[in-house]
């Protein structure tokens, strides 16, 4: 297995203190004694009491364990003991203490219940199996709600769940209006919700017409917060996300055929979801999870999976509100298709830290639905002990043998190539906001990549430039219609390179 780089792991710090400190407990002299098997890094690192802090990592996920009292997560010991490893300053060993080889089996346990709990609800929601893997091929991913989190289409949190009814999105049950319609009293729930939402969008319909007609310099915020108020009251949270963010593009240069876009969009999405009976079910669901009706997680892992060898390949985290969201970018080896995942923390807590960018997993993903797949959930991760397969490699006739992370630079296209996927992505789903890609062979600019330009806060990106020394290399970027975002690229031994 190859070692993560100082990069990949100061990147699971949750804050700078916590990188500062790991530096300094990643001396050998820290720890009194300390081993790998390869799968696993374990070691005792001295404290200030008599007894030393127990720590390891299981590599395979990455999850952490540590005795030390820190409420953070990874600690300051179990990054520390990684960055030791990644200097290949942790000795092979044949077999792990018992206290660490008792967590493995424990967390062996508890995947194994989990796998097969997973199974069995996808096997009652799809009893025939070609069914389930036809349906498979044709979902993907959409952003709806998250643990009861209401999100707009983006994964951006929409509004303060306290102003939603039992009614609303993010309550559950039959009455929160999910895209699945049940029956009986499912259904007139949903026909309540429907109306009101049918009602609140027709006003929004009309305000942009008059916004349109009275000219773009007279939009201000006050009017914008109201709106988006009355459209959560409509039960609405997802398009309320949208519009509520109407008041950042009217702060960037060039606002004026950035706010006309988005009020075509936003006008776009209201004219879909009045006449949504004419849509392509794909398409139809991909509305009403944009305007604001959730499907659960249960729901979600229940659905088909999708098993690859999925590269990591960057985050970007942002503060929304009271909570900060995680964007991680993934991409599958044979089957080539991208996948975000979600994640959601109160400010000053750690994010999910499962996913290492610059590595590959072998795991079963589920996705969302809609029209364009990207969001998705980690359903069941597998231990990967071969290297990933090329692209053009056959899916296997059985299950794969166990695979695990290898820092391998994922498989490439060319710009024409990133840009007709985009543009696929698009005509599936308009509403698209980003899209992961990795472009191959390019030389970075200081304004653009391959002839796309950066996003205007991404501009410069000197490290990306380093790196490349004036020679093409390979970089994972985050389409948006603004530009390009730098996640990721891999240096000339294959070392992945942060740059979100």
């Amino acid at each position: 297995m190859q070692r993560w780089s100082r990069d990949q792991v100061l990147a699971l710090a949750p804050d700078a203190p916590s990188r500062k400190a790991a530096q300094g407990v990643s001396a050998p002299g820290e720890w009194s004694s300390h081993g790998t098997t390869g799968l696993v890094v374990f070691g005792e690192c001295r404290g200030s009491g008599s007894k030393p802090y127990l720590a390891c990592v299981d590599l395979t996920e990455p999850a952490y364990r540590c005795s030390c009292p820190s409420r953070k997560f990874p600690c300051k010991h179990a990054l520390g003991l990684l960055l030791l490893w990644s200097a290949d300053g942790v000795p092979e060993l044949e077999a792990a203490p018992q206290w660490v080889t008792e967590w493995m089996d424990g967390r062996a346990t508890r995947a194994a219940k989990s796998a097969a709990r997973l199974e069995a609800a996808r096997t009652e929601a799809h009893p025939d199996p070609t069914a389930g893997a036809a349906r498979g091929a044709a979902e993907g991913a959409s952003p709806s709600s998250a643990d009861g989190i209401p999100l707009d289409a983006e994964g951006a949190v929409t509004a303060d769940p306290s102003r939603l009814d039992a009614e609303g999105p993010g309550s559950g049950g039959a009455a929160s209006g999910t895209v699945r319609a049940g029956g009986g009293g499912a259904g007139r729930a949903e026909s309540v919700r429907h109306a009101r939402v049918a009602a609140g969008l027709g006003e929004l319909e009309r305000w942009l017409a008059d916004q349109v007609r009275q000219g773009l310099a007279g939009a201000a915020e006050h009017d914008w917060e109201g709106l988006a108020k009355r459209l959560i009251d409509a039960q609405a949270p997802g398009m309320a996300g949208i519009v509520s963010r109407l008041s950042r593009v009217r702060a960037e240069e060039g606002w004026p055929g950035r706010l006309l876009e988005e009020y075509a969009l936003i006008n776009l999405l209201a004219v879909a979801y009045r006449r949504r009976a004419d849509l392509p079910g794909p398409l139809a669901e991909t509305v009403l999870i944009r305007t604001g009706f959730p499907v659960t997680r249960e729901e979600v892992l229940a659905g088909p999976a999708v098993r690859d060898h999925w590269d990591v390949l960057g985050r970007r985290d942002e503060q929304q509100d009271r909570l900060t969201a995680r964007r991680v970018w993934l991409r599958g080896r044979r089957t080539g298709r991208p996948a975000l995942i979600l994640s959601f923390a109160p400010q000053g807590q750690a994010l999910d830290a499962s996913l290492v960018t610059g590595t590959t997993i072998d795991a079963d993903l589920t996705y969302y639905p809609g029209a364009a797949p990207l969001r998705a959930l980690v359903a069941t991760r597998h231990v990967l002990l071969t290297p990933p397969p090329p692209p053009d490699t056959p899916a296997p006739a059985t299950t794969p043998s166990l695979p695990t992370l290898a820092a391998v630079v994922p498989p490439g296209v060319s710009v024409e190539e990133g840009l007709d996927e985009v543009a696929r992505a698009l005509a599936e789903d308009p509403w698209t906001e980003s899209w992961p890609l990795v472009l191959a062979g390019v030389v970075p600019g200081r304004t653009e990549l391959g002839g796309l330009p950066w996003h205007p806060r991404s501009r410069d990106p000197w490290r990306l430039i380093a790196v490349s020394g004036g020679r093409p290399v390979t970089a994972a970027v985050e389409w948006t219609p603004q530009g390009l975002r730098p996640l990721t690229t891999w240096d000339d031994e294959g070392r992945a390179v942060i740059l979100a």
